[in-house]
């Protein structure tokens, strides 16, 4: 019996797909403002497909 292969890691962003950016300065509670940044290779997963890897080879 075949054991399932994990998921590869982004090579792009390895494995870290979101990021927290700041915007500077603070709202009006006092927290920093801040956005999301997703990596566009992996689509904020951290994973590649394998397919998707093999076929960027080619």
């Amino acid at each position: 019996m075949t054991h399932p292969t994990p998921p590869r890691i982004c090579p792009n962003c390895d494995g870290h797909a979101t990021a927290a950016i700041t915007l500077g300065g603070r709202d009006h509670h006092g927290n920093l403002r801040t956005i999301t940044a997703h990596c566009p290779a992996c689509h904020g997963t951290g994973t590649v497909r394998r397919s998707a890897r093999e076929g960027a080879r080619a």
